[in-house]
């Protein structure tokens, strides 16, 4: 009935290899709707030169439509694999090499957990993206970000460790092959290194981290508190830079 003949799932094959080596990965996540081509070709330049292992494309709330020529600036001059973090069902292009297809397990609401997946995945199984099924968890990060007013969710409270570790094995016992823990664009705070232990401590899938990481020795602190994936978006609208300082951390961890 569909024709997806994506099967060889090259991006999640190399985030499990990483994760039985130890080898911690950077994700330059990239919101479509705040760089112009210009920019965007300087971000891609500082990010090969500090070996940038995953470019993460996507955002809450895209008012243009700049999705596709990020995606096709991003794949015309780099082999950096390429992967969608969509904010909503409409965020699919095939110019991408793989997409998150997220379920919120963190909050309540119906339509984030299954309902907009249900839309999307008949668009999914036709394409050739390969798909990687995410547990997403929403942190509370000292302030209310644009996912948790986006998305009608609560964000788990950042002290409550056993509530965001039985979130995770429930994500994992239903299947899902990556967990997503982020505290939204903007982060006030990291997510904590209490929580993230205690998420590591209880599952085995590999834990992507994101949110209020703004410098190397933050990124550090994740990695070593259980961290596979490091992510920074908002850090590096702000200051480029750091694109080389956090990816030298991660990589020499």
């Amino acid at each position: 009935m569909f024709a997806n003949e994506n099967s060889s799932m090259n991006i999640y094959n190399k985030i499990i290899a990483d994760k039985k080596s130890n080898k911690k990965s950077f994700a330059l996540l990239i919101d479509p709707d705040k760089q112009d081509k210009k920019q965007l070709l300087a971000i891609i330049e500082k990010a090969k030169n500090a070996k940038t292992d995953y470019f993460f494309v996507g955002g809450s709330l895209l008012t243009n439509d700049s999705l596709d020529l990020c995606l096709k600036t991003l794949k015309e001059n780099t082999t950096i694999s390429v992967v969608l973090f969509p904010g909503n069902a409409m965020q699919v292009n095939n110019k991408a090499d793989g997409i998150l297809f997220l379920s919120l397990i963190s909050g309540r609401n119906a339509d984030m957990l299954i309902g907009k997946q249900v839309i999307t995945a008949p668009i999914l199984k036709q394409s050739s993206l390969e798909v990687l099924p995410t547990g997403y968890m929403l942190i509370d990060s000292g302030k209310p970000t644009t996912v948790s007013y986006m998305s009608n969710t609560n964000p788990i409270p950042a002290d409550k460790e056993t509530v965001a570790a039985c979130t995770a094995m429930a994500g994992e016992m239903l299947g899902l092959k990556l967990i997503f823990m982020d505290g939204g664009s903007g982060a006030k705070n990291p997510i904590s290194e209490a929580m993230i232990k205690a998420v590591r401590k209880s599952v085995d899938v590999p834990l992507i981290i994101g949110g209020g990481i703004s410098s190397g020795e933050k990124a550090i602190a994740n990695c070593r508190a259980g961290a596979d994936i490091i992510v920074v978006g908002n850090a590096i609208e702000k200051d480029e830079n750091l694109i080389g300082e956090i990816a030298d951390a991660i990589h020499n961890y």
